[in-house]
């Protein structure tokens, strides 16, 4: 079987082989180092927390119209929540049970108004039940949190119960001027005890891990199918030899 490889036509298919492995295996180890980098920068963005974090206020309308949709601003805010302004967005599931984020209008002490994803609460009863969601802390609060691109409404939904909602829309929402962010509580001063504050979104690394996964599968097969052909055109020259013997 090995002797095939002396001939020029199987040298030149070795090579391809070769070269093929090659390629895919450096392929591979880049998919991996793209997942190695999200994972570190999302490390990164978790070291930015106990960096002094950036007051909301006003001013920050400049700064939200360019902020990326996945980039999360470390700030602090002061006001008080605006009464009877709370909001359940819908369809929000957590640890794989379905919920809600609770958002209440907040009235920033150095002006103008920002709405704060307050947290989570589960789902109970009737998806079509009117649901009296918790109050905010009364008097002036301290938030601490992310500064979190505005969602958009993606189609418009009118059968909803009272008080609730699909998308955490600011420009959909009440406040003037609405600033197109919203701020996503981590904690605040007093506390916020019925509402369950939201863990940092996970880094979807698995597309990067399995298209280096993907890679190394065709290094296999590119090897897997070098083995085949060489040994069955082993097999045949054998049995040529044999009939012609």
């Amino acid at each position: 079987m090995w002797s095939l490889l002396r001939t020029p036509r199987w040298q030149g298919f070795t090579a391809l082989v070769i070269i093929a492995i090659i390629a895919f295996g450096l392929l591979s180890a880049w998919q991996w180092s793209r997942a190695e980098e999200e994972r570190q920068a999302r490390l990164a963005q978790i070291t930015q927390t106990e960096q002094a974090r950036v007051t909301v206020d006003v001013g920050l309308a400049s700064l939200s119209e360019t902020l990326p949709a996945d980039l999360r601003v470390p700030v602090s805010a002061t006001g008080e929540y605006v009464a009877d302004t709370t909001v359940l967005v819908r369809q929000r599931p957590l640890d794989g049970r379905n919920g809600f984020w609770v958002a209440t209008l907040f009235d920033l002490d150095t002006g103008g108004d920002i709405w704060v994803n307050r947290g989570w609460i589960p789902a109970t009863g009737a998806a079509t039940a009117v649901i009296d969601p918790p109050p905010p802390p009364a008097g002036v609060v301290e938030v601490e949190g992310w500064l979190v691109p505005s969602e958009e409404t993606r189609e418009e939904i009118t059968d909803l119960p009272e008080g609730q909602v699909r998308w955490l829309d600011t420009a959909e929402l009440r406040g003037d001027p609405t600033l197109p962010v919203y701020l996503e509580r981590v904690s605040s001063l007093p506390a916020d005890p019925q509402v369950l504050a939201l863990p940092l979104p996970e880094v979807d690394e698995t597309q990067n891990i399995s298209y280096a996964i993907q890679w190394l599968v065709f290094a296999a097969v590119a090897l897997s199918g070098w083995v085949f052909f060489l040994r069955r055109e082993a097999r045949e020259d054998a049995a040529t030899q044999q009939t012609t013997a």
